[in-house]
């Protein structure tokens, strides 16, 4: 198969405190190809999104990597200077988080903020990063796009809002996107299946036209594992399950039994 495009060994993530220290990833190990999307479920603690964290080089203090090893494309990334990871960051791996207003500027137009971004990354013209824009924008299901351009974030629902920030982290055509539980403001806004099921299905779409690798975070294992090929479930902070996700999706006694709220998941 060869090099893996991220390949995650015996990570563990740390929290000193007063008491002691609470290890909140254990061991955790894994590996994604490109092209492929890997879907990390669990219930609320069990340390998906801490995983992502890590990653990304995003751990709130006094979180810390103490153990293992994050490779991209055979780099060790996890060991780097925080503007080198900064740089990782911006250009090879994009970000989608739960709360679409920490990623956009009040202050600024959609348009301003994602042809910035574009331009930092990619050497594009004003014209071309613009297209470029206009063309993410469409690809993530948000119409009349070019007129889009010059709206501010506060003129987009919940829903929309969020697929900007996926077009935010795709812009500068990153090898891996790590969505964490990207779901959760629409679900809170509308509460409408469709809109969630549209949003993963674009995200899918654009990592398999693309080959790039995608890792979406989210407790609603009911909703991603038909969209991800392997999956991982995790409880306390290690790998309790890890397969192929038609399995674990046609196999629900089993999911609900390794993970509490697989039964129930995507339940509003």
């Amino acid at each position: 198969m060869g090099m893996s495009l991220l390949d995650v060994q015996d990570l563990v993530v740390e929290f000193p405190n007063r008491h002691g220290t609470l290890r909140a990833l254990d061991q955790v190990s894994f590996q994604i190809q490109a092209g492929e999307i890997l879907g990390v479920v669990g219930e609320s603690g069990a340390g998906k999104s801490l995983t992502g964290s890590a990653i990304i080089g995003l751990l709130q203090p006094p979180g810390r990597i103490a153990g293992g090893q994050i490779k991209l494309q055979g780099q060790r990334i996890d060991d780097l200077d925080p503007e080198a990871l900064r740089r990782i960051r911006g250009r090879r791996i994009g970000a989608i988080f739960q709360d679409p207003l920490t990623s956009l500027n009040p202050l600024y137009t959609i348009g301003h903020q994602l042809i910035e971004t574009i331009r930092t990354h990619l050497p594009l013209t004003v014209a071309q990063a613009k297209a470029k824009a206009i063309e993410l924008l469409s690809d993530t299901g948000i119409a009349g796009a070019e007129q889009r351009l010059g709206h501010y974030p506060h003129q987009f629902s919940g829903g929309m809002r969020q697929r900007v920030v996926i077009a935010l982290a795709l812009a500068a055509d990153p090898e891996l996107i790590i969505a964490d539980e990207p779901t959760t403001v629409i679900l809170v806004v509308k509460g409408l299946d469709f809109f969630l099921d549209e949003l993963l299905a674009a995200i899918s779409r654009i990592v398999v036209e693309e080959r790039m690798a995608a890792i979406i975070v989210e407790q609603s294992a009911r909703k991603i594992l038909p969209l991800t090929e392997r999956a991982i479930i995790l409880d306390r902070g290690t790998i309790v399950h890890e397969g192929p996700s038609p399995e674990l999706a046609e196999d629900a006694v089993r999911l609900a039994n390794l993970m509490g709220i697989a039964g129930t998941a995507g339940a509003h």
